[in-house]
């Protein structure tokens, strides 16, 4: 028998791929193995915007539309529909052929069970159900939206890319209230997802769904045909940099979704290796509106006047070439970004924010300002926005923790000494950022709305009257002003924005980089 410690020095010694063999047999060379952005802990897509369920959803449900790479909404479960001419009646009829992993057929009870949950936690979706006058089944594979008047984002809406996506799920699951995560994933996607091989912590593991019927058009973005070419596809989760480079770098894995910043160049030399720095988003500092001190807008002000973006972005990603600043809520560059920063700028504005914080409520108490330090992505930018907020006059209580833990703590609004928070530093890819209808930090409904529930009567007129505009040229000076009155009552910090490289081994063909990360259309050489 073996003693402990020789047991440890074994498995010290493992290679990382035996460490992670299913615990069937299968062919090595057709498993897709992946290291994800993160630790997968919330199976749910509808009830947590973390990129990587949102990534987990895509693998086991479908979308009635999908995106493709150039922004067009594009048909995906949905065969045709029908637009009345008053523009207030929408039918839309389901492709043949559908079903669900549990053998049962898509209906269109299930698509309306499916949008009546999503609306309820996604801010476009509760800006759409708000202009409908009811959404009602035809027929088992049709079903109607009626609108109180002429709505302008019904396709934005139903095929949005990224969090929170309207996913379809059998109407017994979808029926499940909006505020208790589902506790079954059956979806009609691509992929079936083992909840019996799950290891929270360890892997997650998808297979090939047999009797899934991809459309015929090439796949683009999230849109086309969701053909599936490998029969197993394994998310790895490690938890350290280092070992996730070792993993791709050896050939353990065969694709590292985030690849570390200080480790882009040395990776970029692997002969078997492709890095491409295919997606990008924004970072940014968003406060609890709901408690002191940032329930006070010239301490927010205040706040977003000591950011440095430069410094920021040196920090965390450190290679020029990979970042921008601009103080737009929206991509830089997009058709809605403006310079137009109602007195903010990239540049820290320290003795500005000095004053204003002097003159606000802050009476010195700690911020509670969240750091997930197993998240690359985002992990030296907490550290530098805490010493950014000391030097213009805050006290930074900086709480490190994994970001499982910080993504439960964001939901609770107890105050900061029992268990809540005051800020925390977030990422978000550039198609959500796009349309202020969708971008869940542009809310301002207050605790209906996205974590650190701000409540601006103003910015949800305005994101109303964007969601309602045809014309291009009204909805660039509504997307203006939307971006003046956020940065106005200090809806969050805007701290630049960069492109995400990932990483994958020569071998693998197929793959679909973009800011959505989705694994069918990959195949890898025997």
């Amino acid at each position: 028998m073996k003693t402990k410690r020789a047991l440890l020095l074994s498995l010290m010694f493992t290679p990382l791929a035996l460490l992670f063999q299913p615990a069937c047999a299968q062919n090595d060379s057709s498993t897709l193995r992946v290291v994800p952005s993160t630790e997968l802990r919330i199976l749910d897509p509808i009830w947590t915007t973390a990129i990587v369920t949102r990534n987990h959803g895509y693998m086991v449900y479908d979308t009635l539309f999908g995106t493709d790479i150039n922004g067009r909404v594009q048909p995906q479960m949905v065969d045709s529909y029908h637009v009345s001419k008053d523009g207030k009646s929408w039918t839309f009829k389901l492709r043949s052929g559908l079903s669900f992993h549990d053998g049962s057929t898509v209906t269109a009870e299930d698509v309306i069970a499916s949008l009546e949950r999503w609306a309820k936690r996604d801010a476009m979706g509760q800006r759409m159900f708000a202009a409908l006058d009811k959404a009602s089944v035809v027929s088992s594979n049709t079903f109607k939206l009626d609108f109180k008047t002429p709505y302008g984002a019904v396709l934005e809406s139903l095929g949005k890319p990224s969090s929170l996506v309207p996913f379809i799920m059998p109407k017994r699951i979808a029926v499940t209230p909006a505020d208790k995560q589902i506790s079954e994933n059956i979806g009609s996607g691509p992929f079936i997802f083992k909840t019996d091989e799950f290891r929270p912590g360890e892997k997650a593991v998808y297979v090939k769904n047999s009797a899934y019927v991809a459309r015929s058009e090439q796949p683009s973005g999230t849109a086309g045909g969701k053909n599936v070419r490998v029969p197993r596809v394994e998310w790895v989760f490690l938890k350290d940099a280092q070992t996730q480079v070792n993993a791709i770098a050896k050939g353990e894995v065969d694709v590292l979704e985030v690849v570390p910043f200080e480790h882009y160049k040395s990776l970029s030399e692997n002969q078997n290796l492709k890095v491409a720095a295919s997606s990008s988003g924004q970072i940014l500092l968003r406060f609890n509106h709901l408690i002191p001190p940032f329930n006070d807008v010239k301490v927010r002000q205040a706040a977003i006047l000591a950011m440095d973006q430069e410094a920021v972005l040196k920090t965390q990603v450190g290679l020029a070439e990979l970042y921008k600043t601009c103080i737009s809520v929206y991509p830089c560059g997009s058709p809605l970004a403006t310079n137009n920063g109602a007195g903010f700028t990239v540049k820290r504005q320290l003795d500005k924010a000095k004053t204003l914080l002097k003159a606000s409520s802050y009476t010195g108490m700690p911020i509670v300002l969240l750091h997930a330090t197993d998240a690359a992505l985002l992990a030296k930018t907490p550290p530098m926005v805490a010493q950014l907020l000391r030097d213009a006059g805050f006290t930074v209580d900086l709480r490190a923790m994994d970001v499982s833990s910080m993504m439960a703590r964001r939901a609770k609004k107890e105050p900061a000494e029992q268990g809540g928070w005051n800020a925390f530093v977030t990422y978000w890819g550039s198609d959500d950022a796009l349309n202020p209808i969708n971008y869940p930090p542009l809310t301002a409904n207050g605790e209906a709305g996205w974590f650190g529930w701000a409540t601006d009567s103003k910015l949800e007129t305005l994101r109303q009257e964007f969601a309602s505009a045809v014309d291009e040229k009204e909805r660039k000076r509504i997307g203006e002003a939307i971006q003046v009155r956020a940065l106005e009552i200090g809806a969050f910090a805007p701290l630049g924005e960069f492109r995400q490289p990932m990483a994958y081994r020569k071998v693998t063909n197929g793959l679909l980089t973009g800011s959505t990360n989705v694994y069918w259309n990959v195949s890898k050489q025997q």
